[in-house]
């Protein structure tokens, strides 16, 4: 059973109908009194980081999330939720992010293209994961993002894309996984990541 966390933001009919096709049992919450009778947690995510994390915070979320990764439990995010998952974010100066993950959030410079990147791109595979082992070379997903991951440690790049520079599509370790793309508009591709999620969060 996944708990996707419902914190006033994000795309979570999307998330959660996706969820249902590829067969996953989930169970939306606004709190985390409940989190324990969880096997996995999933952060969606779609907006402005500032926002985001006040109200993660509002809610008690921010030490949930932090206790529940460092007791080594199944954790998953999408798009602005892995981004908050990093230390601080250029599009919130001042604003602390979950912290678990080391990095920074930082804007796309100016470089010919537009920003945000709004589309389909393809990833490569860098850092072994297995909710990525099945996941080919060149293939597509889709984004819809002005900012990008910065990680410390380059060991927690799972999966890398490439729009104006080198980015991480994907993050994660031993018990995290996140998207910076969503794989719940990504059509098989990203169906197929989301059932390995599941089966990662057993």
């Amino acid at each position: 059973m996944i708990a996707v966390i419902d914190y006033g933001m994000g795309n979570l009919d999307s998330v959660c109908k996706a969820l249902a096709f590829c067969g996953g049992s989930f169970e939306l919450i606004g709190t985390p009194e409940k989190l324990d009778r969880f096997d996995g947690v999933l952060l969606p995510g779609v907006g402005h980081f500032g926002d985001g994390m006040e109200n993660l915070r509002s809610r008690g979320f921010d030490r949930a999330l932090q206790q529940w990764d460092a007791a080594g439990k199944p954790l998953g995010g999408i798009c602005l939720g892995m981004q908050m998952m990093l230390e601080s974010s250029e599009e919130a100066p001042g604003v602390s992010g979950l912290g678990l993950i080391r990095g920074r959030v930082r804007r796309f410079p100016s470089a010919g293209l537009k920003v945000p990147q709004i589309g389909w791109n393809s990833v490569v595979r860098t850092t072994p994961h297995p909710v990525t082992a099945h996941t080919a070379d060149g293939e597509f997903f889709y984004f819809v993002h002005s900012y990008y991951a910065e990680l410390a440690d380059p060991a927690e790049m799972v999966l890398q894309c490439e729009y104006i520079l080198p980015f991480a599509a994907a993050i994660g370790r031993k018990n995290l996984f996140a998207t910076q793309f969503h794989p719940e508009k990504s059509q098989q591709a990203g169906l197929d990541l989301l059932r390995h999620f599941i089966g990662f969060c057993r």
